[in-house]
């Protein structure tokens, strides 16, 4: 496997690797950024193929791992470049750097490209705008076994590397598409799918919904919650019961409580069998 030294922070390349921090830069080639050999080590498990893979060894804290993922990645194809401290620390975008940043074709789908079944649990964010919400979200739904999360009226995109770390990376591993929130509503109903809103204006609390079944729980912007499409299309309106003095809970949160209770009946419902 051969692989390319850089030496100089200057250099063209590393500069073109900044650069898809800008979204702009991102959609005009299809692009992204995932830094950290967590996120890497998942995201090439999931099935990612890195375009390049530049590594530091004087910051890689975990040596051998790292080596193997660049062997594993020089071997799929990827064009390795290995860099000292000072032309890495140009490219990376977080503190604590361990010394590997990889760039690899964006997340996402096309939605009529997200497959559904008769079980279908599904995530639809609309409008989050804050990346660490965003990758949030995808942590939960991975560890939920959600079949895809739906972003609506993005704000944000998958391919920012704030919600590609705040994701663990899970953002490669996780069905994920983009659409406009009428383009998204047409599609559950095309599909059958239940939609049930959160908000705040409703005393039907989360626990009294079946979510068993094709069912998108949706979940809206912290400030102003779910767009009035979203809310009169909803087959269902559920709260989260709050006793506190804060009038909201963070939409990452909200969505773990809603997701994991869809999970929780889900397994309640499943017919028992013997070991």
């Amino acid at each position: 496997m051969s692989e390319l030294l850089i030496t100089s922070p200057s250099n063209p390349r590393l500069k073109d690797v900044v650069a898809l921090r800008k979204r702009r830069r991102r959609d005009e080639l299809g692009l992204t950024l995932i830094e950290g050999y967590d996120e890497l080590r998942l995201a090439v498990d999931a099935g990612v193929v890195p375009r390049q893979l530049l590594y530091c060894p004087e910051l890689a804290s975990a040596g051998a791992e790292v080596a193997q993922l660049v062997r594993e990645s020089g071997e799929r194809g990827a064009q390795i470049a290995r860099l000292n401290r000072a032309a890495f620390e140009k490219i990376a975008y977080r503190e604590g750097a361990d010394g590997i940043v990889a760039v690899a074709a964006l997340a996402g789908t096309a939605l009529d490209d997200v497959a559904t079944k008769d079980d279908s649990l599904i995530l639809l964010a609309e409008g989050v705008e804050k990346p660490g919400n965003l990758g949030a979200m995808l942590r939960t739904a991975d560890a939920a076994g959600v079949d895809a999360v739906v972003s609506a009226d993005p704000v944000t995109d998958w391919g920012n590397p704030n919600v590609v770390r705040a994701s663990k990376g899970t953002v490669f591993a996780v069905p994920v598409a983009t659409a406009p929130t009428a383009e998204t509503l047409a599609w559950l109903r095309a599909r059958g799918v239940r939609l049930v809103a959160a908000t705040p204006d409703t005393r039907t609390s989360y626990t009294d919904v079946d979510l068993t079944g094709a069912v998108a729980i949706a979940v809206g912007t912290e400030k102003e919650g779910l767009t009035g499409s979203v809310l009169d299309a909803a087959d269902e309106r559920v709260a989260i019961p709050m006793s506190g003095t804060a009038n909201s809970l963070n939409v990452a949160t909200s969505a773990a409580i809603l997701l994991y209770e869809a999970v929780r009946q889900r397994r309640s419902a499943a017919p028992h069998t013997p070991r």
